[in-house]
């Protein structure tokens, strides 16, 4: 049976940090599908279609990571997609119990979906894409923050 996770978040944009957590979860998985999630209650800064550009230029050589956008539950999603796991990272202690949370709630309503945490490398743990966009919305350098491709996409604006 081919393992197939789901790796769920907004990407508004996708950073070093996201891009170090696929990195290191492809050994894990045969297949890693970025899920773009259309999340009502936030008001994303680039189009899911821009963010789903990103993903399969960053990934352009690597068949086993895509990207896809969805909406509404990520368990149903999950279903789908025919995903056993949820990958999700972790930076802080604070965002374990958060992530935690919603784990335990997927696992309810569906328990055959595992959700596997990997921590971020410590270079990363300030890299978070709420602090990417006020820095590009202040006319800030985020280079520091994105992959090659994102950041120079961002240039020719």
């Amino acid at each position: 049976m081919e393992r197939i996770c789901l790796f769920p978040g907004t990407f508004d944009p996708i950073t070093l940090g996201h891009v170090d957590i696929i990195d290191r979860a492809m050994p894990l998985f045969d297949k890693i599908i970025v899920g773009v999630g259309l999340n009502s209650s936030k008001v994303p800064m680039f189009s899911p279609e821009q963010r789903m550009q990103w993903i399969n230029e960053i990934y352009k050589n690597e068949p086993r990571v895509e990207g896809a956008v969805y909406e509404g539950l990520t368990v149903e999603f999950c279903k789908k997609i025919k995903a056993k796991f949820i990958l999700r990272g972790i930076r802080y202690v604070s965002d374990f119990e958060y992530e935690k949370t919603i784990a335990d709630a997927n696992r309810t309503m569906d328990n055959s979906i595992e959700t596997v945490f990997l921590t971020g490398e410590p270079k990363y743990t300030s890299v978070a894409s709420t602090i990417v966009r006020d820095i590009i919305r202040n006319g800030g350098n985020a280079e520091p923050f994105l992959p090659p491709i994102v950041f120079q996409s961002l240039s020719k604006k």
